[in-house]
């Protein structure tokens, strides 16, 4: 059975049990603090989770995309070196919010297993929840037993811990007892060897877990106690990878057609054999060097989905937060081909086609956005190998300072911290020349960076304290700006970054919620006693809009005024209604292929991201400033519709952007010809956004360009500034009446002069020439010669170039000040850097702590920088220790 069969197989069961099917969310996630990325099946549900909203349909099915890289659920390190663990899997799930409960989920994936998939009863395993006696004081599961054991032999049943048998979403929040399926698929004689039921959950890379049923039915609290939840929810997730692998009879994930046509490429490309061990290799001391290859080989082919994937839904690679983490699988991927399959080229770009093939039917957004996919991944392999040559040179130039045979673990942190250098790979060369590192410091350098990490991220909640029970929340922030609230809960939450602060949540409220690129916003609550709080940002989290204050209202039960900073709103919504404006200009002046990647609206600025492949040019930037302007002055009103359908919205050309999360009833925003989907907020004409203006404009990743740009206020700012310096400017030029003419004028006979010094400076340092080559001095062989000189860093590089055409054997120091900075400056003949081991580096950086600076350079020529330049006598006393 085909993976494409396989995957329409179970979404067409859970359709027959009347589920509806969703489409795979986003991987990543933008209103949940607590989850970079979907890392389960149920990530997309929270709010239903949570009792937030309410699902259109009580029961769903779906293939969600989900990525473990980081935090509580990582199996970055696993991938490659065993059959089953990935960065990015498919979870198959089916979904109950209130409705059916343990007897049909059991039954129906009992169903769907033995009779729909056909899979052998005798290789199947369960486990239930045995119950704990710890502070939780559980049971054991025994609803689940006693279903189980309609369809299952009970020596088939095993009892689970609560490490692998009770699930939680995290620290907090609905958890609740799990049953797990075990497929064993080793061969009849492992069978009749060692019992399955002693290999469940132990790591066998045939004996692995394949579906998860959880039974959501309490709360963990902050403080650690269990309640039961009103509604009992069903979460299964069901790894399709290892789903595949064994309707298709192999005896690992990447045997499947799911990684197959991938491998095979890779193959194609480094001409290298994949030779399929089903080895575990996690826990392997010595690795073969087909080992090697073949865990080489899984990682590409693993990680490719993976960045693939986060790009199609709108993640780039980047040095924070989301992208970064995506940043590192991708070069875990060039580095393992690098070091095993010796590409030294960009190569996993080249796989993208083979994925958008063999995945693009059932994600779409693989075949749409193709073309950004391999340019973002081809730039990002060339950076990348880039930094591993120069890696390469620095690690050499470690080596050849270090005395002894093991170099500092800080200085193998700081190759990975500063140049993204892997410490594997630093370890695999150092083994080779014979050396090692200090591992204790290395460990030391890296606990300190995961401590800063957790200071600053960490973030304390608190338990929600209601209010006023049945409370339910609204936006009516569109329309109007202040309104009488009540408050239906909060919380204290508390960081290290920003100390003690409370999150509000009110019936209702004006107040926008940081989404979809706009900042949320910020305003006041008047208190009737007349006390004000300030309300200092707006978020969302699972769908629920949450108010951020320093301080608590004293009287909790009162009702309160909440007020909209007017100011920041209406600045804020011109700057959003200029980013459509702007996408719709960007289309017209240079092509339909381009389309939006990301936005940032602030009430000072706009920022907006989209596809093109090239840079913008200044004439094509004017028009599109014209075209955007000439709707601002044609006073275009809104056209707002906010229970448009989604699928009528797209069919009148409402534009939609790949990594957004939209439900079936959508709002449109309408001016003129430009059409989006869309929930922030916009002015209600054109004309109110006065002016646009772009301020930059530039690269951000490969096929995609930035555009920052101002409107209404900041404009008429931005121009008065602009005419304050030119009035500035004229009045140094004598109030010229043509100051541009003035100007080239006056970098014309600069030019010149400049010219004119460089002439007269290349005279002074022949003449100084002569008179120096009379000071050079033999000293143990070598001729040597230290001296404070009057010249710029450019005429001593020239003048030591010079001397040294005369010598095999000289060494030169040379200091000088330049604009009240000093210079050093060493010069050392390639046979003496060959014969006697001396270089130029070391020396400058060494006796850069005369003048309290640093520098280097090569070993024959090298240059150091500082403020203390009464330090260069100092250094010249010093250097004489280098030739004795």
């Amino acid at each position: 059975m085909k993976s494409q069969d396989i995957r329409k197989a179970f979404l067409s069961f859970f359709e027959s049990k009347k589920h509806g099917i969703v489409p795979s969310a986003p991987m990543v996630l933008k209103n949940d603090p607590t989850l970079m990325f979907v890392n389960s099946g149920m990530a997309p549900f929270k709010e239903y989770f949570l009792g937030n909203s309410q699902p259109q349909n009580s029961r769903l099915t779906d293939s969600q995309k989900c990525l473990r890289v980081s935090g509580k659920h990582n199996d970055l390190e696993e991938v490659g070196y065993d059959t089953y663990h990935h960065t990015l899997f498919e979870m198959l799930g089916n979904w109950s919010f209130g409705d059916y409960f343990k007897e049909e989920a059991i039954a129906w994936a009992w169903e769907l297993l033995t009779e729909v998939y056909k899979i052998d009863k005798d290789i199947l395993y369960v486990t239930v929840f045995e119950g704990s006696d710890d502070s939780d004081n559980l049971g054991m599961d025994m609803e689940a037993y006693n279903i189980w054991i309609k369809y299952i032999s009970e020596d088939r049943i095993l009892k689970g811990n609560k490490k692998d048998n009770f699930w939680e979403m995290g620290e907090q929040g609905p958890c609740g007892p799990c049953s797990e399926i075990h497929v064993d698929i080793r061969t009849p004689e492992e069978k009749a060897a060692v019992d399955g039921k002693t290999l469940v959950n132990q790591d066998h890379p045939q004996v692995v877990e394949v579906w998860n049923l959880v039974f959501m039915e309490y709360n963990r609290k902050a403080n650690g106690n269990l309640e039961p939840l009103p509604s009992k929810h069903i979460d299964t997730g069901m790894g399709f990878e290892r789903l595949c692998m064994v309707m298709q009879d192999v005896k690992s994930n990447y045997d499947t057609d799911v990684f197959t046509p991938i491998i095979r490429e890779i193959e194609t490309i480094t001409n290298k054999e994949y030779t399929g061990s089903t080895e575990d290799l996690t826990q392997a001391k010595i690795l073969s060097d087909k080992d090697k290859i073949d865990i080489a080989i899984r990682v590409v082919s693993d990680h490719v989905r993976a960045v693939a994937f986060s790009i199609a839904d709108g993640q780039l690679p980047s040095n924070t937060g989301a992208g970064y983490v995506i940043r590192r699988i991708l070069r875990r991927a060039v580095r393992y081909g690098f070091t095993f399959l010796n590409t030294k080229e960009p190569f996993i770009y080249r796989l993208v086609e083979v994925l958008s093939v063999k995945m693009g039917d059932a994600f779409p957004e693989l075949k749409s956005q193709k073309q950004l996919i391999e340019n973002v991944i081809r730039e990002e392999e060339t950076s990348f190998l880039r930094t591993l040559d120069q890696g390469l040179l620095l690690l050499d130039r470690i080596v050849e300072t270090t005395k002894g045979k093991e170099i500092s673990g800080a200085k193998v942190f700081e190759l990975k911290d500063t140049y993204g250098f892997p410490e594997d790979l630093t370890e695999l060369i150092l083994r080779e020349k014979d050396f090692s590192y200090n591992k204790e410091e290395f460990n030391a350098e890296l606990e300190k960076q995961k401590n800063r990490g957790r200071e600053s991220s960490s973030l304390k909640s608190d338990d929600w304290i209601t209010v006023k029970e049945d409370s339910e929340q609204e936006f009516i922030g569109y329309d109007i700006l202040e309104a009488n609230v009540t408050l239906a809960k909060y919380r204290k939450v508390t960081s290290k970054k920003d100390g003690e602060l409370f999150q509000l949540v009110f019936n209702l409220t004006p107040f926008y919620a940081e989404g979809g690129g706009q900042v949320g916003d910020k305003g006041y609550l008047e208190v009737p006693n007349g006390d004000v709080v300030y309300i200092i940002d707006t978020k969302r989290e699972n769908n629920v809009i949450i108010h951020i204050t320093k301080t608590l209202p004293k009287d909790l039960n009162k009702t309160f005024k909440a007020v909209v900073d007017v100011k920041q709103r209406f600045r804020t919504d011109c700057n959003h209604s200029a980013t459509h404006l702007l996408h719709q200009a960007l289309r017209e002046v240079l092509g339909t292929h381009v389309e939006q990647k990301g936005s940032s609206v602030h009430s000072k600025y706009l920022r907006f991201d989209f596809s093109h492949f090239s840079k913008v040019t200044n004439e094509q930037l004017q028009d599109v400033e014209d075209f955007v302007n000439a709707r601002i002055a044609g006073k275009l009103e809104l056209q707002e519709n906010r229970k448009a359908i989604m699928e009528q919205a797209l069919d009148e050309g409402a534009m939609a952007l790949f990594g957004e999360k939209y439900g079936d009833t959508v709002r449109t925003i309408k001016f003129g010809q430009s059409i989006e989907l869309c929930g922030g907020t916009h002015v209600k004409n054109t004309s109110d956004i006065w002016h646009f203006k772009i301020t930059s404009e530039g690269a951000v990743a490969s096929g995609i360009r930035r555009i920052e740009a101002i409107t209404n206020d900041a404009v008429k700012d931005y121009f008065e500034t602009i005419d304050n310096e030119l009035v500035s400017i004229k009045s140094l030029l004598n109030n010229t009446k043509e100051p541009v003419k003035s100007i080239v004028a006056l970098q014309d006979e600069n030019s010149a002069l400049k010219k004119e010094i460089e002439k007269l400076l290349k005279d002074k340092a022949k003449n100084l020439k002569g008179d120096l080559q009379s000071k050079i001095v033999e000293e143990n062989g070598i001729a040597f010669l230290a001296k404070q000189i009057d010249l710029d860093a450019g005429g001593i590089k020239d003048l030591c170039f010079e001397l040294g055409s005369q010598y095999t054997n000289l060494f030169l120091l040379f200091g000088a000040e330049n604009n009240g900075k000093a210079i050093l400056s060493c010069y050392v003949s390639k046979e003496l850097v060959a014969d006697r081991g001396l270089n130029a580096g070391q020396v400058v950086r060494e006796l850069g702590k005369h003048i309290q600076g640093g520098g280097g350079g090569q070993p024959f020529f090298a240059t150091a920088g500082g403020k203390k330049p009464e330090g260069i006598a100092d250094a010249i006393l010093d250097v004489k220790k280098y030739i004795q």
